[in-house]
């Protein structure tokens, strides 16, 4: 069985947020999603789970569902192909409503990533490596230590 991962994320709408993740590239999975909750399929191996607040709650009783708005919970990044790639989806996700570039665009020549949130405020960074690049210049910066 090949390992698998389920981010859960607590949303105020899950219709609202379930088209939002479909426009920026997600699928729904429609046998793990109903009213209370959808299942958006990245890749064969990660899925989000947007889960309605009453429903993350019977998960996490015991704890309060993150302010978004006021604190960092996690960064979900996500890997793309090309940096054309990562500039679609946050255009995507930006004429989705989303607040996009949360951050300032991060270019390393190597690694090339940017920022938006959802409509909840869940924070992503997608990104692009050059794995090649990125191993000749981690190779160079160990030579000059």
């Amino acid at each position: 069985m090949s390992k698998m991962i389920f981010v859960n994320l607590p949303v105020a709408d899950v219709a609202r947020s379930t088209a939002f993740y479909e426009a920026i590239g997600f699928t729904k999975d429609e046998q793990f999603s109903n009213e209370q909750g959808a299942s958006m399929r990245w890749s064969d191996e990660i899925s989000i789970m947007l889960l309605s607040h009453d429903f993350y709650r019977s998960f996490m009783p015991h704890k309060a569902i993150a302010d978004t708005a006021a604190t960092s919970e996690v960064i979900l990044c996500l890997s793309f192909d090309s940096r054309e790639a990562v500039d679609a989806v946050v255009e995507r996700a930006i004429a989705a409503g989303s607040k996009g570039d949360v951050n300032e665009p991060d270019d390393h020549g190597w690694m090339y990533g940017r920022s938006f949130e959802d409509l909840d405020g869940h924070s992503f960074g997608p990104f692009f490596m050059d794995l090649e690049a990125a191993k000749a210049a981690m190779a160079g910066d160990a030579e000059a230590a």
